[in-house]
């Protein structure tokens, strides 16, 4: 349990449905200061809804939270101070420039003028992107568009903020850019939510996580707790060939029956992936086990530790839903 003065968010059965549809369903996280938290999920889970409700965009239904130590239903106003908000869509004035779009953002936050041109500045510079800072944002790049909104979701020094697939569309340099970016805010003792689809991308940021599925967090802990669920052993994956394509199954159920493999399904069309501890010595008692019992070598063997993908997967399932 966190102290009360620790606290950044704690939220107490929150709930938001539209119509019959429950889109967030009584959910309790508390979040101390200072920590940035992954909040994962499949799309149409719940994420989104979750934070526009704690950032005052949408009202709950049931339930409530406290933003370092404000209600969320009394206190909307002294929140929205609080609180800096990149949402998923970049939302940008094309006719501004990259300047004056933060700019107008600092203004709402009534900030001197002095504060925010150097702050301005600083920011554009730790994005690469200073010598744009005058430049109409309609000829950016996606790329660019999207570091301009991170900046202006924290241009007022915000103790709480959400940044919502902050780096969606990125390449990879961007995309690290970016990472540090986020990572400086951790240091500065800010209390950040981050979603994410890209699972290194929450795994290297985060210190704790959520994974939320059907508006229900269903798996709360750190990256490295989260991925000792499906066991600390290795993932072997190889293809099978294709005479012993027809006892894929029969060499699965083999595989799930031995006492050193935690688990083992189909992988693709033609592979078979298997959890086993310390697979990567063992590699070549499986390899000789396989070979015996089914006549079968392993081909294009893939030797890897496990992830916080194959957690996602393991705990939402694997159909894609809209």
């Amino acid at each position: 349990m966190i102290k009360i003065l620790e606290i950044g968010i704690k939220t107490d059965k929150l709930t938001k449905k539209f119509g019959d549809l429950i889109a967030v369903n009584q959910i309790d996280l508390e979040i101390r200061r200072g920590q940035l938290f992954g909040f994962l999920g499949p799309n149409g889970a719940g994420k989104s809804t979750t934070i526009n409700m704690l950032s005052t965009i949408n009202t709950p239904t049931e339930g409530t939270a406290l933003i370092l130590g404000n209600d969320l239903i009394k206190d909307r106003k002294k929140i929205r101070e609080l609180i800096g908000v990149c949402p998923q869509e970049i939302v940008l004035y094309d006719l501004l420039t990259a300047r004056e779009n933060i700019h107008l953002i600092a203004k709402m936050h009534n900030m001197p003028s002095r504060t925010y041109k150097e702050r301005t500045d600083e920011l554009l510079g730790k994005m690469n992107l200073l010598e744009r800072g005058n430049d109409l944002v309609k000829n950016f790049s996606g790329g660019m568009k999207r570091r301009i909104n991170v900046l202006m979701a924290v241009i007022h020094d915000p103790d709480v903020i959400f940044f919502d697939e902050p780096t969606a569309g990125l390449d990879p340099q961007s995309r690290r850019v970016v990472w540090d970016f986020i990572k400086d805010f951790e240091k500065d003792n800010k209390t950040i939510i981050l979603t994410t689809h890209n699972m290194e991308e929450a795994d290297d940021l985060s210190e704790r996580l959520a994974i939320i599925d059907n508006g229900i967090i269903i798996a709360e802990g750190t990256p490295q707790e989260l991925k000792g669920r499906n066991g600390s052993g290795d993932i072997i994956e190889f293809r099978v060939t294709d005479q012993h394509l027809e006892i894929r199954n029969n060499i699965i159920n083999f595989l799930n029956e031995k006492s050193e493999i935690l688990w083992a399904k189909n992988l693709g069309k033609a592979r078979i992936s298997f959890s086993a501890l310390n697979g990567l010595k063992k590699i070549s008692f499986f390899y000789d086990m396989l070979e015996k019992q089914f006549q079968l070598k392993m081909q294009d063997l893939v030797i890897r530790q496990n992830t916080l993908e194959d957690v996602f997967l393991e705990l939402t399932g694997r159909k894609l839903r809209d």
